[in-house]
């Protein structure tokens, strides 16, 4: 799923200048066979990027073309993330404020100024990264060059293994101070080490984008990593009518690797059968590589190299604490401030994010922690590194509550092929099986609830349905409890959901009436804050 994001020439709130964004914000749905989660994963960010393409036109005609459009991929399962699962990574709560930012707000304000400079065309861009950027005060940023162009960001060598790499073209850079235009002689998705050195992508930082080798003076080694990318509406039309030819796709394709990767006159087909970074290899897969190879290539990569600029990931749990904290860089650039309610004699570790939450006294929260859309009006201990994320779910027309709790570095991707696999998944530092041991649950076939043979934490029916938020947090430390201290919970009695089976039950609209409550008691207190400030200074 992706969102459309944009306003027609009109003013978007909390800014007093125009947003002339052509598309209209909304979200579209997926074509007539897939709406299972299943199916939705396999076409990937590039499947939703065409069917989004395909529902422009057929809502507006050839009318399209003139538009500038913002496409932002929401995020998908999010499960490295899955505090964010329920609402997607678009609507992930930043402690920033006031006013309380959502990432797509933040998303909005960043690229304020990019329709003023752009043709019409596509613009694509992620749910969960931010780019900042300074460039003098006479430059702008400009998308209006034909086939493809893509920021491009100075990072360190290891940041570049988990994102896309450009191998520049240095004679074709022209500009000076943080912005130089140019263009990518090939796009490397996920490289290691030795193929971004073999590929002449690594560049010294400090000396422009320029390229490097071990000993060069002048500056430390980086390369430059994507983030967003524009494609003008030839290429998006020529993109369109491969979908249409298409039929439906049976595989999960990468709006990034696959779009990019067939761009610049170094790229190669090798790409196309390289599978090593895809989570679920669908049918088919290596043959639509290797149609938008030949369809895409010849089509120019233009790059916009932004030398004075950051770029940071928060899909990940780990990530989202490192960026997302008081102490954080990012925090100090953006003045980040808590989002929730912590009442007074509550005790916050170190290095913890609370989102949408009512903490209350006696509550103590360890270090390195994510507390998200809770409610703890009692005495707890929650331990270090443990994300805690509560779900409204509605079960038979009735409202209920269930809260996932995991360890910060559990591994909800993992997964196995049988129940004779499953002591290999790890829960909170301890094996699946020795959990179910303790919470007396038996491990067999109905313990999952996917329907092929992907069995793991995030489909293990493990949560229980309680009947207020307050108790579904209860019950889930003290699972939580029982791993930490090998004592026994007994979970009988409940029904368990699982992650999965979480979002599909999962009530949007109890959830944004919770957030809507904690925001306008963090607005109140704010503005009472003020007003004693105010008091006391006179």
């Amino acid at each position: 799923m992706l969102q459309l994001a944009g306003l027609c020439g009109g003013v978007w709130e909390g800014f007093t200048q125009s947003f002339p964004w052509s598309c209209l914000l909304r979200e579209h749905r997926l074509p007539e066979g897939l709406g299972s989660a299943s199916l939705r994963d396999r076409i990937g960010n590039g499947g939703s990027t065409l069917h989004a393409l395909r529902c422009l036109e057929e809502q507006y005609g050839d009318q399209w073309t003139s538009f500038t459009v913002l496409l932002i991929h929401s995020g998908g399962h999010s499960q490295r993330l899955p505090s964010a699962s329920a609402l997607g990574k678009i609507f992930t709560a930043l402690p920033l404020g006031p006013p309380v930012l959502q990432m797509l707000e933040l998303k909005l304000a960043m690229y304020l100024d990019f329709p003023r400079h752009m043709a019409p065309g596509v613009l694509v861009t992620c749910s969960d990264d931010i780019e900042l950027y300074s460039t003098a005060a006479t430059e702008s940023i400009t998308f209006d060059k034909p086939g493809f162009t893509a920021l491009a960001h100075p990072s360190e060598l290891a940041v570049g293994t988990a994102h896309g790499v450009f191998v520049l073209e240095p004679s074709s850079l022209s500009g000076k101070g943080g912005l130089h235009y140019g263009s990518c002689r090939r796009f490397l998705h996920k490289p290691d080490l030795q193929t971004m050195r073999q590929s002449g992508a690594v560049c010294l930082r400090g000396a422009g984008p320029q390229p490097g080798c071990p000993g060069s003076p002048g500056g430390s080694q980086c390369v430059y990593t994507d983030s967003v990318f524009y494609m003008d509406h030839g290429t998006a039309r020529q993109l369109l009518l491969f979908y249409k030819q298409m039929g439906s796709l049976c595989c999960e394709i990468d709006a990034y690797g696959d779009f990019l990767q067939a761009l610049g006159p170094g790229a190669t087909p090798d790409y196309t059968r390289n599978t090593s970074n895809v989570c679920r290899e669908g049918s088919g897969l290596v043959a639509v590589r290797q149609q938008l190879y030949s369809l895409l290539r010849g089509t120019p990569l233009n790059v916009i190299v932004l030398t004075n600029s950051q770029f940071y990931h928060i899909g990940t749990a780990q990530e989202y604490l490192l960026h997302l904290t008081a102490e954080s860089k990012l925090s100090f650039e953006l003045g980040l401030q808590p989002v929730s309610i912590l009442e007074p004699g509550c005790v916050l570790g170190p290095g913890s994010v609370i989102e949408y939450s009512r903490i209350g006294p006696g509550v103590s929260v360890g270090k390195g922690c994510i507390v998200s859309g809770t409610c703890i009006n009692s005495s707890a201990d929650i331990p270090s590194s443990c994300l805690l994320s509560s779900v409204s779910v509605k079960i038979a027309a009735q409202v209920e509550f269930v809260t996932m709790a995991f360890g910060v570095g559990d591994d909800l991707k993992k997964s196995v092929e049988s129940l004779s696999d499953i002591h290999s998944l790890r829960f909170f530092g301890a094996s699946l099986p020795e959990c179910l041991g303790l919470w007396s649950i038996e491990a067999s076939d109905q313990l999952f609830s996917s329907e092929d043979t992907h069995l793991g934490l995030w489909t293990a029916r493990i949560f229980p349905v309680c009947s207020t938020l307050s108790e579904s947090v209860r019950m889930s430390l003290s699972m939580l409890n029982a791993v930490q201290h090998k004592s026994p919970f007994k979970l009988s009695g409940f029904r368990l959901l699982s992650v999965e089976e979480m979002l599909s039950y999962k009530d949007v609209e109890d959830m944004l009436k919770f957030r809507k409550q904690i925001y306008d008691e963090i607005c109140l207190q704010r503005q009472k804050e003020k007003s004693d400030y105010r008091t006391n200074s006179t």
